[in-house]
C-alpha cells in the first residue's frame, strides 16, 4: 500500500469514529450556531496555525456563501488583522491575543468557537473563557484529549492525537455546520 492509500485508510478510521462519537455533540453545537445567527448574533472563530486557517475559512462561508446563495451571516476570524494580531501579541502577549479580541467583540449570545488541535493552546483557552463571561455560547474544536485546563459549552473531540485527522475531522464539522446554515437561511 503506498503512502496515499496508507493516509486515506488512516483518516478513513477517523471518520468512522466520529459517527460514535461526534455526531450528537456536533448536532447540538450546530443547532446552537444557527440559533445565534437566527438571533441576530454573530460568530467568531480562532484559533493558531492550520486552526487559525479553518478559523478563517468558516468566516469567509458565513460572510460570503457555502452552496446556495443566500443573505451575508456575521462571521469573524480573529486572525484576520495582522494589524491587530501583532499589536495584541507585542503589548499583551500571544497569551492575550484572543481574550482580547473576545472582550471587545462578543456579545451575549454569539458564538465563540475556539479551535486547538492539542488542546492546551493558552490564547484559545483564555479566549474561550473570556466568551463565557461575556454570555457567549462556547465551541471547542478539538483532539481526543478535549480542553486541557479549560471548558466550553460543547467540546468537538476529534477521535485522533494526530494533527492532519483532527484538522480534517475539524474542517468537516465546519462544513456540516455550513450545510446547516445554509438550509435554515
Amino acid at each position: 500500500m503506498g503512502t496515499v492509500a496508507e493516509h486515506f485508510a488512516a483518516h478513513e478510521d477517523v471518520v468512522r469514529r466520529c459517527h460514535g462519537e461526534l455526531i450528537a455533540a456536533a448536532e447540538a453545537a450546530g443547532t446552537a450556531i444557527v440559533s445565534a445567527l437566527k438571533g441576530g448574533h454573530k460568530v467568531i472563530a480562532f484559533g493558531n496555525g492550520g486552526s487559525a486557517t479553518q478559523a478563517s475559512h468558516l468566516a469567509g462561508e458565513l460572510i460570503g456563501r457555502f452552496k446556495k446563495n443566500r443573505q451575508p451571516l456575521p462571521g469573524i476570524a480573529l486572525v484576520a488583522d495582522p494589524g491587530a494580531v501583532t499589536c495584541i501579541a507585542n503589548d499583551f502577549g500571544y497569551a492575550a491575543l484572543f481574550e482580547r479580541q473576545v472582550e471587545a467583540l462578543v456579545a451575549a449570545g454569539d458564538v465563540a468557537i475556539g479551535l486547538s488541535t492539542s488542546g492546551k493552546s493558552e490564547n484559545v483557552l483564555r479566549g474561550l473563557v473570556a466568551a463565557k463571561t461575556r454570555g457567549g455560547v462556547t465551541i471547542a474544536l478539538t483532539s481526543e484529549a478535549g480542553l486541557i485546563g479549560g471548558t466550553a459549552d460543547h467540546v468537538m473531540r476529534a477521535p485522533s492525537s494526530a494533527t492532519a485527522a483532527i484538522q480534517e475531522v475539524h474542517i468537516m464539522l465546519i462544513h456540516a455546520w455550513c450545510v446547516a446554515v445554509d438550509a435554515a437561511f
